[in-house]
Order: C-alpha cells, then structure tokens, then sequence
C-alpha cells in the first residue's frame, strides 16, 4: 500500500471548509484534485497531515486559529492610489468593497490578489491576508492514488 510521502504526486478528493463550516474548496462532487506535494499548492500544515497516509484513505483535520493561514498581519493592508491602479489596469475601472483585484508580481511571472476593503476619494485600501488567515480550518481529505 502506497503511503503519502514528502515529494508524493496525489490524487484526491478535498474539502476546505472555514470557521463557520463553508466551504472554499470542495472538489468531492467534481473530478478530482491532482498534486506534487511539496509543491506549495496546499498550505505546508495541510500537507503535514497528509504525511504517512495510506492511498484510499478518508479523513478530516481541524486546525487551530491561524495554523494553516498564518495570523492576520496589519503590514498586508496597503493603500493604492486610484491613479496608480488606473495606470496599471483598466483606466475605466471601479472597484467596491469586497471587490478581489490581481496584482502583478514584481517579475511579471505571477499575480497576488487583494481585496478592497475602504474605499477613499483617491485611494483604496487592499487586504492582501489570506481570506483564511487567522482562522481555524477543517480539511478534509480522500486520498484515491499516491505515487
């Protein structure tokens, strides 16, 4: 029987859930996920619990508070310029609360998201946390095949 290892390439069914038992990923009534673990398409405490399970097993982890997303941190609110984004994207853009906007990184190779959380007459004010940061987490986890 295959078990999860550090590097293992995983086929699986998972269910993401927050505090309040919503889910923000669940891949159960769709096809499933496929993945490198070590690769950073989970968060390394998930992957943590996945180490040393065996294929065809089916589990569920609660993590506490900010274990899995990190604390919320103040330093990833930021102000930018309505002008600025208007410069950089969509000049005839509107942005409103709770509004996500891509950003570039810095190389141009990728992008980060944030989300509108103040609105000012020339500004507006970016969450760039993790929606989950700061928040226990339920994972669930269906593992169909582990090489």
């Amino acid at each position: 029987m295959n078990l999860v290892q550090p590097g293992s390439f995983l086929t699986l069914h998972y269910r993401l859930s927050g505090p309040d038992g919503r889910d923000v990923v669940n891949t159960f009534g769709d096809k499933p996920a496929t993945l490198s673990l070590g690769m950073g398409q989970l968060a390394p405490a998930i992957e943590q619990h996945l180490l040393g399970l065996a294929e065809g097993a089916h589990e569920h982890f609660d993590l506490p508070a900010g274990a899995a997303f990190g604390q919320r941190s103040p330093e990833l609110l930021q102000r930018v310029k309505l002008s600025l984004l208007h410069e950089l994207g969509d000049a005839d853009a509107s942005y409103d609360l709770g509004d996500v906007v891509e950003f570039p990184t810095p190389d141009g190779q990728g992008s980060y998201a944030g989300v509108v959380r103040e609105k000012g007459s020339d500004w507006l004010l970016f969450d760039f946390n993790h929606p989950l940061a700061g928040q226990a987490v339920r994972f669930e986890v269906k593992l169909l095949g582990v090489m």
